[in-house]
Parts: C-alpha cells; structure tokens; sequence
C-alpha cells in the first residue's frame, strides 16, 4: 500500500511542471493577478484571491506538496492544509497590521525546499509535528499574500482573504484525493517515484531560493 502512494505522489509531482506551464508561471513573475492593482469590489478581492497562490509557483508547488504530505500521515492528514490555509490569512492579517516577519521571501523558498525533500525522505512524519510546521510556514506564505491587497477596504479585503485561504484548501484537497484515488488504482512502484517527486518539489524551492539569495 505504501508503494502505491509512492506511486500517485510521483504521478502529481510530476505533473507540477506541466500544470505551471499551462498556467504560465515562471519564478520572475510578480504574483499579483490583477497586474499589481489593488482590488476595489469584491469580485476583484475574491478572484485575486483565488489567483495569488495559483500564479505564483513557489506558493502553488508548496500547496500542491502539502496535500500530497497529508497523504502520508494518518486518516486526519487533511487537517495539514485546512491548518496552513488558516495560517495564510493570519499571515496576510499581519502584513496588513503593519507588522514586519523577517526575510519572508527567503522562508517561503526554504518552505518549498524543505517540504520537497519531506517527501523525498519516504517516511511518515507525526502529524501534529507537521501541522505546527504547516502553520508557521503559511504565515510568511500568507504574509506574502498580504502585499497584493494593501490600502484595500474592508469589502475586497474580506473577499481576498476568504478566496486565497479556500482555493488553497480545494487544490490541496484535491491533490490529496486524487493522490488516495489513484493508490487505490496503482501497481506496485518503487522508492524512485517518491523521490522523482519529492526532489521536483525542491527543485521549485531551490530555484526561488537562489532567487531570494542572488536577487
């Protein structure tokens, strides 16, 4: 069973890159999908809400891989991202009360770098260990959010919030369950997919983090 999920967590990762190009991420783009303008009503707060973490890779491959992480830990996996969601908009939260967090464009690299080779490791990890973990990286993912909304009124702030906590917890949701859909459907695989995956995912991370380090 375990080499199963081995097997539909390659399958996802592996596909991280195509789905990146179909929705035309590259790591020098800015993540802001109304084009840096700050959103005025609420359609424009929820979908770019819904955009931010989708256009910005790093933040895409870092949701991706923690519903894939949730596939490895106990039937209450699912509570990792529901965790990390809700820390992105305390995040976002904190950055919109004016209160600094230190080198978030840094952390949020190491995030994706870390999680990758999370899974990579092909183990499983205690769950609330990884919920805590979860929760402190979604606060700099979620104070990175923060920026694109700045000087909004309450009315599109509220709807981006509530667009970018949801859409992370659908893509991770669906990550996961496609994941537990095809082990049910796999054949045997071995250790190779896991860590095709896992290092797919840190190499995201790596790439950002030269970014964050070089400039």
């Amino acid at each position: 069973m375990f080499q199963r999920k081995i097997r539909a967590i390659a399958f996802i990762g592996a596909s991280l890159p195509i789905m990146s190009f179909i929705v035309g991420i590259n790591p020098a783009q800015a993540h802001h999908p109304l084009g840096g303008r700050t959103p005025a009503t609420f359609l424009e707060g929820l979908l770019s809400g819904f955009g931010h973490p989708i256009i910005g890779l790093d933040h895409f491959a870092f949701v991706v891989a923690i519903g894939l992480l949730a596939l490895l830990t106990s039937r209450l996996g699912i509570l990792l991202p529901i965790a990390f969601s809700l820390a992105t908009a305390l995040g976002a939260v904190i950055h919109l009360s004016s209160i600094d967090l230190p080198v978030p464009e840094l952390i949020i690299s190491i995030s994706v770098f870390t999680i990758g080779l999370a899974l990579a490791i092909n183990r499983q990890f205690n769950l609330l260990l990884l919920i805590i973990l979860g929760a402190i990286a979604g606060l700099f993912h979620g104070y990175a959010y923060g920026e694109a909304i700045f000087g909004a009124e309450m009315t599109p702030l509220a709807a981006y919030l509530l667009g970018f906590a949801s859409i992370q917890i659908i893509i991770s949701a669906i990550a996961f369950y496609l994941g537990k859909l095809t082990v049910n459907q796999a054949a045997k695989s071995s250790n190779l997919y896991l860590r095709f995956a896992g290092f797919t995912i840190s190499g995201i991370g790596l790439t950002f983090l030269s970014n964050a380090i070089l400039g």
